[in-house]
């Protein structure tokens, strides 16, 4: 599986590290609770609203370097406003991934 690095957040940084401490900090702080969201949602079956929670996510996907997984979650986001749940897994692995890693920053 790929590793979520900080590639994008230090090339759209130019350099300026107090932005990427702050970038850093507001996924730190978002991340866990659009996690818990999504479970939510996921676990009460309202598969539109888990969609919605998707999409979120694979920004912070997308912003952590993630491409393979970023483009799991839009197949995903599409297949969930159908009601099929066939990916769940594979995203739920790039959320553990993604909850490894930040707590490694």
């Amino acid at each position: 599986m790929e590793q979520p690095n900080l590639s994008y957040i230090h090339s759209m940084s130019g350099g300026d590290t107090a932005f990427e401490q702050k970038l850093i900090a507001i996924i730190k702080n978002e991340f866990p609770e659009e996690k818990a969201t999504y479970y939510e949602n996921f676990n009460a079956g309202n598969f539109k609203m888990t969609a919605d929670n998707v999409h979120k996510l694979k920004h912070k996907i997308s912003i952590l370097g993630l491409e393979k997984s970023y483009d799991i979650a839009v197949a995903f986001e599409n297949n969930l406003l159908d009601g099929n749940t066939d990916l769940s897994d594979a995203f739920e692995s790039i959320l553990n991934n993604i909850t490894n890693y930040l707590t490694t920053l």
